[in-house]
C-alpha cells in the first residue's frame, strides 16, 4: 500500500464531540470540544484541550472546576452552535434550551438533555502551545436513565456524535459493532502461539 506524507497533523480518528461547561460570572456556558478523552481511571480522570483565550477557559480557571457532557445525534445542532459561537456574546444554554443542572461540585453546570455528564475537579493545565490540556478528576457521573442496560451505560443508546475534520467537516453518527473487544484478537494469537 502507498503511503503519502502529510506532515504533523492532528488528524486522530475518532475525535468526540464533547459539550464542556463552565460557569463564567455566574452563568453557565457550554462550548464544542473535539479534542478530548478518557486520561485515567484510577483515579477517573479525563482531559481537554481548549484554547487559552476560550470565553469557556475563563470560568474554568475562576471555579476550578468544570464539566463534560455527551451530547447525542438529536443534538447535532445545538453542539455545533455552541462550537461557532462565544457565550461573551451569547446566552449558549437558552438559545439551546439546555436544562441546567449542578452536582456536588455546586459550579460545574451540567446539561440535562446530554446522555452522558461528568462532574470534573480541575486537577491540572499543561501549555501546549495553541491550547492548554486541561486534567480533570471525574467527581461523578450522571447517565439518563434510558442509556443504562443492566447497570452500565449502553452506547447504542447513548449514540454520541462524532467529529470529522478531514475532508467533509462533519458531524457523524455512531455506527454498528464490527468485533467484540478483548475477544476479536484471540484467534490471531492463538494462530501465532501453536
Amino acid at each position: 500500500m502507498a503511503k503519502v506524507k502529510l506532515g504533523p497533523s492532528t488528524m486522530a480518528y475518532p475525535l468526540p464531540a464533547f459539550l464542556v461547561g463552565s460557569n463564567v460570572e455566574g452563568k453557565a456556558n457550554f462550548m464544542t470540544v473535539a479534542w478530548g478523552g478518557i486520561a485515567a481511571d484510577s483515579p477517573p480522570m479525563l482531559s481537554v484541550a481548549i484554547k487559552p483565550f476560550r470565553y469557556t477557559m475563563k470560568g474554568i480557571n475562576e471555579n476550578r472546576v468544570f464539566s463534560v457532557n455527551i451530547p447525542s445525534e438529536g443534538q447535532v445542532y445545538e453542539t455545533d452552535l455552541c462550537g461557532i459561537v462565544s457565550g461573551s456574546k451569547y446566552d449558549k444554554a437558552a438559545i439551546c434550551g439546555f436544562d441546567v443542572f449542578y452536582g456536588k461540585l455546586c459550579q460545574a453546570p451540567m446539561i440535562e438533555q446530554c446522555p452522558v455528564n461528568f462532574e470534573c475537579k480541575l486537577e491540572h493545565t499543561l501549555n501546549l502551545g495553541s491550547h492548554l490540556l486541561i486534567v480533570g478528576s471525574i467527581k461523578e457521573t450522571f447517565a439518563s436513565e434510558s442509556c443504562i442496560r443492566n447497570g452500565k451505560l449502553d452506547v447504542n443508546k447513548i449514540r454520541p456524535l462524532i467529529y470529522s475534520s478531514g475532508v467533509n467537516r462533519e458531524y457523524i453518527g455512531f455506527g454498528e459493532a464490527i468485533a467484540p473487544a478483548f475477544k476479536a484478537g484471540r484467534n490471531l494469537k492463538r494462530n501465532s502461539c501453536d
